[in-house]
């Protein structure tokens, strides 16, 4: 068996801006991410690199499900607590802004979706927010009393 993770994800996502800042010589500081879930469900089904930004597979939506029809998120199956997001194109921007109709959902390292304050403000649990595609006749409020958010890795 293969296991690949990261321990470190928020450094991780910041070498992403790093090495996009250094290629096209801008200011790491005006740099934001993009987000698009692609139709692949597994790594393994990415046959090449993004020329931009990186491809990160292995993401579980916890609350939710995505809707690989409707390409956005939906209402969580009955007694289905997490299930996997198909592989993301992470990719920095300039000034980068979430779309209209996408929830900011707040990526974890755990499901315990807490941690300790690190010197930056943040908790050292929460990685980033992905901004996501919401179900058409929903809007964010819906998904924040859901409890929806995304996990690095399960518990079991």
């Amino acid at each position: 068996m293969h296991w690949q993770g990261l321990f470190f994800p928020q450094g991780f996502m910041t070498g992403v801006l790093q090495m996009h800042a250094r290629k096209y010589a801008i200011p790491i500081d005006t740099l934001g991410f993009g987000f698009k879930v692609q139709e692949q469900q597994l790594r393994e089904e990415v046959t090449s690199p993004p020329t931009d930004g990186v491809h990160i597979s292995g993401l579980w939506l916890d609350g939710a499900r995505w809707d690989a029809q409707g390409r956005c998120l939906a209402e969580a199956e009955p007694g289905v607590m997490l299930s996997p997001l198909p592989v993301v194109h992470v990719r920095p921007q300039r000034d980068a802004a979430t779309p209209e109709g996408c929830y900011f959902c707040p990526l974890y390292k755990t499901s315990a979706r807490a941690g300790v304050l690190s010197t930056t403000g943040q908790s050292t649990n929460f990685v980033l927010c992905v901004g996501l595609p919401m179900r058409p006749g929903s809007d964010a409020d819906h998904w924040v009393l859901q409890g929806v958010a995304l996990l690095c890795m399960r518990d079991d």
